[in-house]
């Protein structure tokens, strides 16, 4: 089977991989990429560990072919912080503890920042409505909910 040649844009850098017509995004970003951030909890979309942002959409890239990254803009865990300079997500995710083992951690930070992007300003519902596909089976989501809360209002303030 041929390889297909892929150019695309991933953490704002441009990139060029080969991949087979069957890789997941998810496969190439770890395996050709070496972005090991997005983990493979399910392999069906049903847990959010592979979450990622494309084209400023929240996607799981195990449903994405690594074909159809063709063209579009990437944005994995690793390119949320900007070299040291952490995103305030992730080091409010540290100073509430919001974290434990680690596996669903990349996938709720991706999609918390989605989120926060299309609606800086959400309810608790709606916090929970928008990390609703992101499964974690150590915190208990209290202290994510809350820490994404907070850099909402931080940002909000921020803006005054």
């Amino acid at each position: 089977m041929s390889k297909i040649h892929v150019t695309t844009t991933v953490n704002g850098e441009p990139t060029e991989f080969l991949c087979n017509a069957t890789d997941t995004l998810l496969d190439v970003l770890r395996d050709e990429l070496r972005l090991t951030g997005a983990k493979e909890g399910c392999g069906s979309g049903d847990c959010g560990a592979c979450s990622v942002i494309v084209d400023d959409r929240l996607t799981c890239a195990c449903l994405m072919l690594g074909a159809e990254a063709e063209g579009r803009r990437v944005l994995t865990i690793e390119g949320m912080a900007h070299g040291d300079q952490l995103h305030p997500l992730q080091k409010k995710f540290i100073e509430m503890a919001a974290l434990q083992c680690g596996v669903c951690t990349p996938g709720v930070l991706i999609a918390a920042k989605a989120l926060l992007d299309r609606n800086p300003n959400p309810t608790e519902t709606e916090v929970r409505f928008g990390l609703a596909g992101n499964l974690c089976r150590c915190t208990g989501y209290d202290k994510i909910i809350r820490a994404v809360m907070d850099v909402a209002a931080d940002q909000r303030e921020t803006a005054r």
